[in-house]
């Protein structure tokens, strides 16, 4: 397989969930291309995404594999990597796809430098114009690559991570606000939520 094989009108759609284009898109759409190429398009509610980054790729992958937060079959881990497991809960098969940086290009050492200067708010007008060309370079170059190129893909064993549990809610003996039993803390005999235990926390 080379090219993305995702119908262009599915890309503009998915183009339009997210609200722009961009190279970090473009690699979530192939990287759902190619969990639902391994998993063999299990329905929505049976397939698990585990994403290591919160960029605008996650936004492919909701839209493309049907795995949302809301559902509880998007689970974030903030690692900071362009890494995502996805998993079939049908059969416990599951892999993990991490970018090859390689694949991004020689382009890479030239756009860095450019987005530093625009978050100094130094870059120039010419300079701009260099970044809209690399993004458009690279975003082509993510949907054109062979998915073998793109992701270094690993086979998961141990099944899928368990579907998300309702529990029980308690009430904050700080703020009285009510917070998810699993996500509350004990300290002093009081029950905290987070950011009240984390306000204390830090204090002592």
């Amino acid at each position: 397989m080379a090219a993305c094989t995702i119908p262009e009108q599915t890309i503009e759609r998915t183009i339009a969930f997210h609200g722009h284009s961009c190279p970090g898109l473009a690699i979530g759409i192939r990287a759902a291309e190619l969990a639902l190429r391994a998993l063999d398009n299990p329905p929505p509610e049976e397939m698990v995404t585990v994403t290591e980054t919160d960029m605008c790729g996650v936004d492919a992958i909701q839209f493309l594999t049907g795995c949302t937060l809301g559902k509880g079959n998007l689970i974030h881990r903030d690692f900071g990597k362009m890494a995502f497991s996805f998993y079939d809960r049908r059969n416990g098969k599951g892999i993990r796809a991490v970018l090859n940086q390689e694949a991004r290009g020689p382009v890479d050492e030239e756009y860095a430098p450019l987005m530093d200067k625009i978050a100094a708010g130094t870059v120039t007008e010419a300079e701009m114009e260099r970044v809209s060309a690399i993004r458009s370079e690279l975003k082509r170059r993510m949907l054109a690559l062979d998915l073998d190129r793109l992701f270094s893909v690993t086979e998961l064993t141990g099944g899928s991570p368990r579907r998300a549990r309702i529990l029980a809610s308690l009430v904050c003996d700080s703020c009285g606000e009510s917070a998810m039993e699993s996500r509350t803390r004990r300290l002093g005999g009081k029950t905290l939520c987070i950011p009240c235990f984390e306000a204390v926390e830090q204090k002592v």
